[in-house]
């Protein structure tokens, strides 16, 4: 069981928080596309957070929370005099290390050897003194199992095989198609030829143009 010495967080009235990234904000709390992970009980676990702010920061507060039913616990806090500078951090848990070390403003804690208990909502906090005090957090939920779902993709091979097997379906007809439609114009091309010659030969037999017939001699009187 993880010691969670720190006590309930406050002052966070009118802070501004979300499941994600925070948007037109001077100062942003990340914790990625997707903000939740599913892991076997006994394993370890890195929670991601990363900030951004447009207008700089200076003793940039931050700490890490955790929802202990409806009770917001401490996990660990520090002071980011500025950007690029590795802070001294206060860690408040057992199991938890950190692993952003402020590079490329990454703030992401590692939590390992998980229990039960250490499912739910774990909220990354931010202040900015630039900002006037403002607050600004992303929430990141973790899930605790036995074993990992195994997922099953019998419907999606089959749908794949059918998709599959229809398009080649469709490119053999127009394979087909187009050697049948090669085949046609080629004895088309033959049965011209074999009619203009026919024509010419007739034309030769019977006089016509391009051909003479020659003329009898005049028989001589005696």
């Amino acid at each position: 069981t993880p010691s969670r010495e720190g006590g309930e967080i406050g002052g966070l009235n009118g802070s501004s928080s979300s499941s994600g990234m925070w948007a037109a904000q001077a100062l942003e709390m990340n914790v990625g596309k997707i903000p939740s992970l599913e892991a076997v009980n006994g394993s370890t676990v890195m929670l991601p957070c990363t900030y951004l702010s447009c207008i700089g920061i200076k003793n940039l507060y931050f700490n890490w929370q955790f929802n202990d039913n409806g009770t917001m616990r401490k996990v660990c806090e520090s002071v980011i005099p500025s950007e690029g500078v590795v802070p001294h951090v206060t860690v408040f848990w057992d199991r938890v290390e950190f692993v952003g070390k402020n590079y490329e403003n990454n703030i992401s804690i590692l939590l390992s050897n998980i229990t039960f208990e250490d499912g739910g909502q774990y909220t990354c906090f931010g202040r900015n003194p630039k900002e006037k005090g403002k607050n600004h957090s992303a929430i990141f939920t973790l899930i605790v199992v036995y074993k990992l779902r195994v997922v099953d993709n019998t419907l999606t091979t089959m749908i794949a095989s059918a998709v599959g097997g229809a398009i080649a379906l469709i490119m053999g007809f127009m394979l087909l198609k187009n050697f049948t439609l090669f085949v046609l114009s080629k004895l088309e091309e033959k049965n011209k030829e074999c009619l203009v010659t026919s024509s010419g030969i007739d034309n030769t037999e019977n006089g016509l143009t391009g051909s003479k017939a020659a003329p009898k001699p005049t028989p001589k009187k005696k």
